[in-house]
């Protein structure tokens, strides 16, 4: 079908003429005033309409004010003679793409239409791949009906609209960046650009200039000005992950940006001014490393307005099975496999499973297996790999009870003690990572230190060193 392009012209010899040299390759309605172009833009959908700013009653410019509401994704072009460009100028401000001049050539105005067919189509992609972004990234995406998931979805809802800043935390592998991402494509910034930054993966040396960009000459190798990622995510998001890695000197520039929303390039004066939601995240425990000097205090509470805790795939084991079919129908998809489901004891395999490292190791699972199914059909346990199969279940402990039998509240308490005391020493003390090896939460952890007075006793041994 040939595109629709509407011409408003009130002179009669030049709508002809645009007529004659648009109507072999494109279906061409002609009028001769707005108030008919307005009908004929509510009854019909023009991809390019072509209007005079001098027309009798309402003038190019109203046509232009009318088509941006009634057909806002047709592209304008406005016809004006040489002593007018000045208002065309303004009618581009207003959202035309060009102007053409009187008198026309033939060539200018089959280049100006090609151009303006080409922008039409470059548009409506763009349009249509932020759909597809925003449907991908949509609440329903992020699986689990777990209790704790359940909080997270309640949560996300209440604040993608607000500018807050967010600290996610939770192990490796948990889909922090799936949920800053739901965030802002689920807020009033997702028009502008997400701009994810892994603080532990970029070189210390280079992480300022990755950041804050960089002037001409600043350092060797900078032969150019450059943005950094803050002025890339300007009116977006800024996704700070891993930012316990990031660096002392580094965080008090953090610090300022948070707070005043500026910065200077490396080797620059110029003050650049951002507006960007900031979303943080880190598998570490933010705390200790503030007890420990790793990390500034201000940072930390600037970041910690919004706290996200997302559990770790073996305190949710319920969400297991959604997680795993979803990435079965997913995978087959991709790699042309027949897998039809998957049986209750490939299942069952999968959902005792401790996951250390929690989803992304469960999809990386789920994919290797698909990949290396021979035939078609469920996924047994014979295709599971041998480490998942024999890690199922709990640890046997070996001992015994006495004649004269046991106190068991007492004797769990004092075996969970020693595991915790364990646990704690060999991770150095950082709570989180104890809690990891332990297959609880931090807060979890600490609760129960707290009863055994195991938390006091902590800090005195801190206080003494």
């Amino acid at each position: 079908m040939k595109e629709k392009i509407l011409v408003v012209e009130d002179d009669p010899h030049a709508r002809a003429a645009l007529w004659e040299i648009l109507k072999k390759d494109y279906a061409v309605t002609t009028l001769e005033d707005g108030e008919k172009a307005v009908e004929a833009m509510k009854k019909d959908n023009f991809t390019i309409i072509i209007t005079d700013m001098k027309l009798p009653g309402m003038n190019g410019m109203q046509v232009l004010k009318k088509a941006r509401e009634v057909t806002p994704d047709s592209v304008l072009i406005v016809i004006t003679g040489y002593g007018t460009i000045e208002g065309a100028v303004q009618a581009m401000k207003k959202g035309a793409y060009h102007y053409l001049t009187k008198p026309f050539r033939i060539d200018d105005i089959l280049l100006e239409v090609e151009r303006a067919l080409e922008y039409y189509h470059l548009k409506r992609e763009n349009s249509h791949l932020r759909d597809e972004v925003q449907r991908h990234y949509a609440f329903d995406n992020i699986i689990g009906q777990s209790v704790p998931m359940q909080d997270i979805y309640e949560v996300i809802r209440r604040v993608s609209d607000s500018d807050s800043t967010i600290l996610l935390l939770g192990e490796s592998g948990t889909g922090k960046e799936l949920i800053a991402r739901t965030i802002h494509y689920n807020s009033q910034r997702s028009r502008f650009p997400f701009v994810p930054v892994n603080c532990g993966a970029i070189p210390s040396e280079l992480i300022e200039s990755e950041l804050f960009g960089h002037e001409k000459g600043s350092f060797t190798g900078a032969i150019a000005a450059r943005q950094g990622r803050f002025e890339k995510a300007n009116r977006g998001t800024i996704f700070l992950d891993e930012i316990g890695e990031m660096a002392l000197h580094l965080q008090i520039r953090l610090l300022r940006v948070l707070q005043e929303r500026e910065f200077e390039r490396v080797g620059g004066s110029r003050t650049i001014q951002v507006d960007v939601r900031v979303i943080a995240a880190t598998n570490r425990d933010l705390e200790d490393a503030v007890e420990q000097g790793r990390f500034r205090s201000d940072l930390y509470y600037r970041l910690n307005v919004i706290p996200i805790v997302i559990p770790p795939l073996r305190e949710r084991k319920g969400d297991i099975p959604l997680l795993v079919n979803s990435f079965l129908k997913v995978m087959a998809g991709k790699k042309k496999r027949q897998i039809k489901g998957i049986s209750d004891e490939a299942m069952d395999i999968l959902a005792n499973y401790s996951w250390p490292g929690n989803i992304r190791e469960l999809e990386n699972i789920i994919e290797r297996m698909v990949i290396l199914k021979q035939r078609p059909g469920p996924i047994v346990p014979d295709d599971i790999p041998p480490k998942i199969k024999g890690l199922k279940g709990t640890t046997q402990m070996a001992f015994d009870i006495p004649k004269n039998g046991i106190d068991l509240t007492k004797t769990v308490d004092e075996l969970e003690r020693e595991f915790i005391e364990k646990a704690l020493n060999k991770v150095g003390g950082v709570k989180s990572k104890a809690a990891a090896l332990l297959g609880i939460n931090r807060t979890t952890l600490i609760e129960k230190m707290k009863k055994k007075g195991m938390l006091l006793a902590s800090s005195k041994v801190k206080e003494l060193h």
